[in-house]
């Protein structure tokens, strides 16, 4: 099948790391921004959703959350099972 050549722009950080990406999948750039249009087509339409809705508050107070305990986990109460789980929820009800 005959190949049309294509240039785009992007900045150099991006298209090193884009690049190492591809490159750890066995990909090189120009096949991966293939298959990207091949699943655009597929999809007809973007291959993953963009949006202008930002997250809402109670999602923003889990990511942070989320963050804190990664930070630093002993902070936060653990159990051993569900069950130990379960017992406290149904005291404190």
């Amino acid at each position: 099948m005959a190949k049309e050549n294509m240039t785009l722009q992007m900045e150099p950080e991006l298209k090193e790391q884009a690049s190492a990406l591809f490159d750890s999948l066995g990909l090189d750039l120009s096949t991966a921004t293939g298959l990207f249009y091949r699943q655009a087509l597929r999809c007809n339409g973007l291959p993953f959703e963009v949006s202008l809705n930002p997250p809402n508050a109670v999602t923003i107070a889990a990511m942070k959350e989320a963050e804190e305990m990664a930070e630093n986990p002993m902070a936060y109460q653990r159990y051993h099972s569900f069950s130990e789980l379960l017992r406290e929820v149904e005291a404190d009800a």
